[in-house]
């Protein structure tokens, strides 16, 4: 599969990278903003998410359409509705939650996990509303941080430098959230360095959508584990980990974990194994046939006639015989 549609050289598309940085932060501070004047604290935080991905989805289609004249420049941004589409997202998600489980395991094992279960029915309702805050997130930040800008910036310096690159954006940006340490900004480059791989394997986002959800949603609603160092994620399962900080990450969650940082480094092959059909699909070259093209049947036609001659066949001559009587003896 060629890349997406840019019009330009590595200059250009470097710019184009640095204003569609300067959009997202933009959009993100009005879907903040925007949240906090639309819907109460309770609903907030979905709105917000939902918002962002409607106007990174605007923007960034804005940009593909007036400035590299993309056709379908949604489809371009990684969201194209191909055929498969939802297996692609099932086998992140079933990716993600295979390693969530894999740092969640040594966790029970070694210390133990401390849980407590709501049983009333309004909780359940909650969760499924938690459920589409974390699918929400996870696609505004694939868009965000696998989809135009990562596209430029790839067409700009390639894959190996638009990956450390947006890896270090992402890190950073984490570490900004409290209670990060040196850990959480490990885990941060080790999980971009995941998805991006997703990306550059499938030229979709969306097998890096489902893994990023099903990582970080599985660890809230499924196990009650801290976020990124937020606990208020499921209204159902609430767990407290008790472990060494190093397997554990403390108060911050298995964001701020060794173990987990380790953890996502041991899943890139997993990645590029169970992405291997997606990626003959969509990034084999495309072979394209050289010389000149030749009639082979006109080719032919034309050496028989040299050998044969091309003069028509003279028609048949008659040939007359003469009959002639037989005399009688006298």
């Amino acid at each position: 599969m060629s890349e997406p549609g840019f019009a330009g050289g590595r200059l250009r598309a470097y710019l184009q990278f640095l204003g569609a940085i300067l959009y997202f932060f933009l959009a993100r501070s009005l879907a903040f903003h925007g949240a906090r004047g639309l819907a109460g604290d309770a609903w907030s935080r979905l709105v917000e998410q939902a918002m962002l991905v409607f106007l990174l989805l605007l923007g960034f289609a804005s940009m593909g359409f007036w400035l590299d004249r993309q056709a379908n420049p949604i489809n371009e941004q990684g969201l194209p509705r191909r055929e498969g589409w939802g297996r692609e997202a099932g086998l992140g998600l079933a990716t993600g939650w295979g390693v969530a489980l894999v740092c969640v395991l040594p966790m029970a094992i070694v210390g133990g996990i401390s849980t407590f279960v709501a049983t009333r029915p309004s909780a359940w309702g909650w969760l499924l509303a938690d459920a589409a805050f974390f699918a929400l997130a996870a696609l505004a930040e694939e868009i965000a941080f696998r989809g135009y800008a990562f596209q430029c910036f790839l067409r700009a310096v390639g894959p190996a430098g638009a990956t450390l690159g947006f890896a270090a954006i992402y890190a950073i940006l984490q570490a900004l959230t409290p209670g990060a340490d040196h850990a959480s900004f490990a885990v941060s480059l080790a999980f971009s360095f995941l998805l991006s791989a997703a990306y550059l394997r499938t030229r979709a986002l969306w097998v890096s959508w489902g893994l990023n959800f099903g990582w970080k949603a599985s660890r809230a609603l499924i196990f009650g584990l801290a976020v990124s160092g937020v606990t208020s994620h499921s209204p159902v399962v609430q767990g407290d980990p008790m472990g060494p900080l190093w397997l554990t990450g403390g108060g911050y969650g298995l964001d701020g974990s060794w173990f987990a940082c380790l953890a996502l480094l041991a899943a890139l092959p997993v990645v590029f194994r169970v992405t291997r059909d997606l990626n003959f699909r969509y990034n084999a070259p495309v072979i394209v046939p050289g010389g000149i093209p030749v009639d082979l049947e006109a080719a032919a036609r034309a050496q028989h006639e040299a050998a044969m001659g091309s003069a028509d066949p003279a028609a048949p001559t008659l040939v007359q015989i003469e009959k002639q009587g037989l005399g009688t003896r006298d």
